[in-house]
């Protein structure tokens, strides 16, 4: 089994009130008043009421086009996922040059190398460590990567491997796009990064490595479902694509592929101690909320994580996982189920147990 040691989220140092971003997104972006009353009825229906920003508000303006944009991902980018790396590492008690895959991901912006080969000297990881670098998963990633970590560390149980995602959603504003889909992720993305470490069976004995252990994992990618969510590659740099219909999706499918999984391995939804859902927003968490008959204490970490830095894409899930290791410590065989959604359209599931 795979013993996740540590879970460390980063967040850049700009935090801003929704209704700062409100206000400057409508100056920039709105040119009418109708648009301006749709802009603040959507950023006030996120239920987002702070998020952190990569650079200053007022700078924003400077990002001219999608070069300027992506070289500030590629900077700043660098500085979070330092940040997110060191910090798991140090609260796992293991060393950079230990380490011996890194999987790394992101879809908001574009850098080749990746940034884990940028960062990889300066945090100290070895010439021969694994790079595995993703790119496309979107919000899903943060679920999915742990997936594959689990997936690497069957093979290699004498290994320690690292997920980093870094996201920086802000930079991705399209100031020509009012689409609703714009507008509701205008509202709703924000800045962020995360790290896991996690280590095969036979470190986690050696070196007397606990955490929660990861039991199995299931991927689900949903048929025609293409344009439900993504991005469109354009002259002015990455376009949403979010359809409103993802919350109906999440209830046509997500609950029986839940149930199914559990059942896989003779549990059920009541058998979970704790849900680590991917905040995707309102309407989405509502949904997970309904269609598994969960309670709203259930799912509070994961609202709280959308008011406190809104949805950060990947790093999103990975963000809840390190407060649910901080606040809610489990007994000894307690279940867990990590979840989250992206573009595809598809779901990941993984299965924890205490």
């Amino acid at each position: 089994m795979t013993t996740i040691a540590s879970v460390h989220g980063a967040l850049p140092p700009y935090r801003y009130r929704q209704d700062a971003i409100t206000d400057a997104f409508c100056e920039w972006c709105v040119t009418s008043h109708a648009e301006e009353l749709l802009v603040r009825r959507l950023h006030r229906s996120a239920r987002v009421d702070t998020r952190h920003l990569v650079v200053p508000l007022e700078r924003y303006p400077e990002l001219a086009d999608f070069h300027a944009a992506n070289d500030m991902f590629i900077s700043q980018g660098s500085v979070l996922a330092k940040e997110a790396l060191v910090g798991a590492l140090d609260a796992a008690g293991i060393r950079a040059d230990e380490v011996d895959v890194i999987f790394f991901t992101t879809v908001t912006g574009v850098a080749a190398p990746s940034i884990d080969a940028r960062i990889a000297g300066d945090v100290g990881l070895r010439a021969d460590v694994k790079r595995v670098p993703m790119f496309g998963l979107g919000c899903v990633a943060g679920a999915a990567g742990v997936s594959r970590l689990h997936d690497y560390l069957v093979g290699h149980p004498d290994d320690v491997a690292v997920l980093l995602s870094v996201e920086l959603c802000s930079l991705t504003m399209q100031r020509n796009d009012t689409s609703v889909a714009n507008l509701v992720a205008s509202g709703l993305f924000g800045d962020g990064a995360a790290a896991v470490v996690a280590v095969g069976e036979r470190r986690a004995q050696l070196g007397g490595i606990t955490g929660p252990t990861v039991i199995d994992s299931r991927s689900h990618l949903y048929p025609d479902t293409q344009r439900t969510m993504g991005w469109d590659v354009t002259g002015s740099g990455l376009k949403i694509v979010l359809d409103a219909h993802v919350p109906e999706i999440v209830e046509k499918f997500l609950g029986d592929d839940v149930r199914r999984f559990l059942k896989e391995h003779h549990l059920e939804v009541a058998d979970v101690d704790a849900w680590i859902c991917h905040p995707g927003g309102p309407k989405v968490i509502e949904a997970i909320r309904d269609v598994l008959e969960l309670s709203d204490a259930d799912v509070r970490l994961t609202w709280d994580s959308l008011a406190q830095v809104g949805n950060l894409s990947s790093s999103s899930v990975l963000h809840v996982f390190a407060e649910t290791l901080r606040q809610r410590p489990q007994a000894p065989g307690a279940i867990g189920v990590l979840m989250a959604m992206g573009p595809g359209f598809c779901s990941e599931l993984v299965l924890l147990r205490w």
